[in-house]
């Protein structure tokens, strides 16, 4: 690995491991949904002005446009609702941990939905270490909050229910968009997702905005402009230059500073399960990249 890619997959993680602290600083003050839904609407009003400045043109063709909704709905308005959601019950850094292990998720399922993405031993093995941390973590209750000793069962199915369909998506994309432009994608897709949570979360909780402080509204504007913009950016910047691996590399980042910032910035805690789950996790992830 080119080792000028190292800063950069440090930048991407400490991006998204921020953005899930900051996404649960929020949360205090919005309702959950509404928080998501005009998370994604400053989020795609960023890309609009992104080309309206590049003066680009998105295209026109029908089967970019079905593809790009459809992950847009299951890829992106479905799993960052109820990961965001989950963070009323488990800490940052407990979610990011189990994020981690999407891609063990995600190579089982391409082991029966993708014809050239057969399991090995090894991938196997890592399978089996990635799922077992996380499984491990849900076993204990791990919360990761000072103020409670055991998380919710709630929690772990929100955060579960979206791995499961962002994984479901990650094999769609290798099927139907390898060949698809990312930025026009992730435009449609952020606008797609935008298009209906907003308006879920207007007509199922209402717009109820008198506990929101500044704090409040710098969380939206950061989760918006920095974690999903700048990180979706970020994101192609480094698969494009340095590879699927470098990106990759930032799946053990992202818990660290999750953790970490959590820790100073909302009094979280680190527990020896979830360090023993980071541990499992990591390995599993290890052993995935390096045989898959």
């Amino acid at each position: 690995m080119d080792s000028k890619a190292l800063p950069n997959i440090v930048i991407l993680g400490t991006l998204w491991g921020t953005n899930l602290v900051v996404a649960r600083l929020g949360i205090g003050q919005f309702d959950p949904v509404l928080f998501v839904g005009l998370r994604l609407l400053l989020a795609s009003l960023g890309f609009v002005l992104g080309y309206l400045l590049l003066q680009r043109r998105l295209p026109k063709d029908r089967q970019f446009w079905r593809h790009a909704m459809m992950l847009g709905i299951f890829g992106t308005a479905f799993p960052m609702t109820v990961t965001i959601s989950s963070l009323q019950f488990q800490s940052s850094g407990v979610t990011a941990l189990l994020l981690t292990a999407t891609p063990a998720i995600v190579v089982l399922m391409a082991h029966f939905m993708l014809p050239d993405e057969k399991l090995n031993r090894y991938k196997g093995a890592g399978i089996l270490l990635a799922l077992g941390g996380a499984l491990l973590l849900i076993l204990r209750g791990e919360s990761g909050l000072p103020d409670v000793s055991q998380a919710s069962p709630i929690g772990y199915i929100l955060i579960i229910s979206g791995m499961l369909s962002e994984s479901r998506m990650a094999i769609y994309v290798r099927k139907h968009m390898q060949n698809l432009d990312p930025f026009d994608v992730t435009s449609v897709r952020l606008g797609t997702a935008a298009l209906i949570v907003l308006p879920v979360a207007l007509l199922w909780r209402g717009a109820d905005f008198t506990q929101v402080t500044s704090i409040g509204v710098t969380a939206l504007i950061f989760t918006a402009m920095v974690g999903a913009l700048g990180g979706q950016l970020m994101s192609f910047y480094v698969t494009k230059r340095f590879g699927a691996l470098a990106f990759s590399m930032t799946s053990y980042i992202i818990p660290l500073v999750a953790a970490i910032t959590g820790v100073i910035l909302l009094d979280e805690v680190i527990t020896s399960g979830m360090a023993a789950g980071m541990v499992l996790i990591g390995l599993g992830i290890t052993l995935i990249n390096r045989f898959g």
